[in-house]
């Protein structure tokens, strides 16, 4: 019974929607386990390039299913958009489904959200609300997808979320929401949405005790996990593999193969401490331009520096990683010389060789050992690992020794034709 995730080894945008992509054409089902549409999957592929926020990456196979699970929370009006612009291209999206135990993200939630960050408490968030949402729904007031196709029932409880909205804005200053307006925002979704709504719970069952092939996609990485990561610089739900059974409706011991996504260095979006963040200089420059390091959903220039070696294999072991893929090599290509952080230093001098609690995460000095670059060669042109340069190779097998995991697939370049599998 073939259960495989896909997840973040870093801050996220690591590329996990180009590997979902290359992945998917053997699956059944590709499930999206958390988070909402604040983070974006980049695919490229024969129908054009794609930035995904909600749909998963395999809708671009005809014979896939794809769903939107119950971990997620889902911004109706961004769905829908999405879905109008892959069909656009041609794509074929009668496979996706909802799940309708998936949170649904109402409009107060990203109006409190932009609120929150306009403040002094900011935290550096996508304004999607997407940590309102999951607020709500820890808080058990908020309402799922499901709800829609029960209007009665629906229309209690987003008269009971929606007063306690207001008491939230009033407490901004802002104008309250209208909750009659809102319920009737919620049956045009219903409208659209209804003929793709499911309760996963049978179907992924039965399609699992058959041996069926599942692919389950993460969004953002383990250092943006709302419990393991940088908190309170965090997503709001957990984008660990030890989650994707949850989100997606499959048992603990479904998941067999773990798929780690490892950019070649290091990005992140947003606060809170990154070690090897180059700030503005000439390497932090040098990497945001050539890998068009921007994010997906809000264009804001990424924070970009060295593989911090130490994050990775912290994550690896919370993850459970069987495998990782490394990607975005080609951009190290022009680099005479190469970073990779080993351990960090205290400021009393002692050392730590793994990711401690924030307050003493954001004291901590990164320790580097260097690696000659290829400035010389190109790895673009790569289509296996003997074509890759000698360097380049030795650079790889340091990540894999650091990890403490074999490197499965190595990517050079946003096109299916640009991944390699490492035999």
């Amino acid at each position: 019974m073939p259960v495989t995730a896909v997840v973040g080894a870093q801050w996220g945008d690591e590329g996990k929607g180009r590997i979902v992509d290359a992945l998917a054409e053997t699956m059944d089902w590709v499930i999206r386990f958390q988070g909402g549409d604040n983070a974006g999957h980049t695919v490229v592929n024969h129908y054009g390039e794609f930035k995904l926020h909600l749909i998963p990456s395999g809708i671009f196979y005809p014979n896939t299913n794809c769903l939107i699970g119950t971990g997620c929370v889902v911004n109706p009006d961004s769905l829908l958009e999405e879905l109008g612009q892959v069909e656009a291209a041609g794509v074929d999206n009668s496979r996706l489904f909802l799940s309708t135990r998936a949170q649904l993200l109402l409009p107060y939630h990203r109006l409190l959200d932009g609120l929150h960050e306009a403040g002094k408490a900011a935290l550096g968030t996508t304004k999607r609300g997407i940590g309102p949402a999951y607020s709500d729904k820890a808080a058990r007031r908020g309402l799922r997808l499901g709800d829609l196709l029960r209007l009665d029932w629906l229309k209690s409880r987003l008269e009971q979320a929606v007063e306690h909205a207001n008491a939230l804005l009033a407490s901004y200053g802002h104008d309250p929401v209208d909750a009659g307006q809102l319920f009737d925002q919620c049956r045009h979704w219903r409208a659209q949405l209804e003929p793709r709504l499911l309760d996963p719970f049978t179907v992924i069952r039965d399609d699992y005790r058959q041996g069926k092939n599942f692919l389950l996609e993460g969004q953002l990485a383990a250092m943006r996990d709302l419990d393991w990561g940088t908190y309170p610089y965090v997503t709001s739900s957990n984008p660990t593999a030890t989650f994707a059974p949850v989100g997606a409706g499959l048992p603990p011991q479904a998941l067999d193969r773990v798929i780690g996504v490892v950019k070649a260095y290091t990005t992140a979006v947003g606060a809170g401490p990154v070690p090897t963040d180059q700030g503005d200089n000439e390497v932090a420059r040098y990497l945001r331009d050539k890998g068009g390091e921007f994010g997906a959903t809000t264009g804001r220039p990424r924070r970009c520096g060295w593989l911090d070696a130490v994050a990775l294999n912290y994550v690896a072991y919370l993850n459970g990683f069987t495998e990782i893929a490394v990607t975005k090599l080609d951009v190290l290509d022009g680099l005479p010389e190469l970073k990779i952080c080993t351990g960090y230093r205290l400021p009393d001098g002692a050392t730590l060789s793994h990711v401690p609690d924030t307050p003493l995460y954001e004291t901590i000095e990164p320790i580097y050992e260097s690696w000659p670059g290829w400035p010389d060669d190109s790895t673009s042109q790569a289509r296996s690992w003997a074509d890759l340069p000698p360097a380049a190779q030795a650079y790889l097998r340091r990540i894999e020794e650091l990890a403490g995991i074999k490197i499965t697939y190595v990517s050079v370049g946003p096109e299916r034709a640009e991944m390699f599998e490492v035999q």
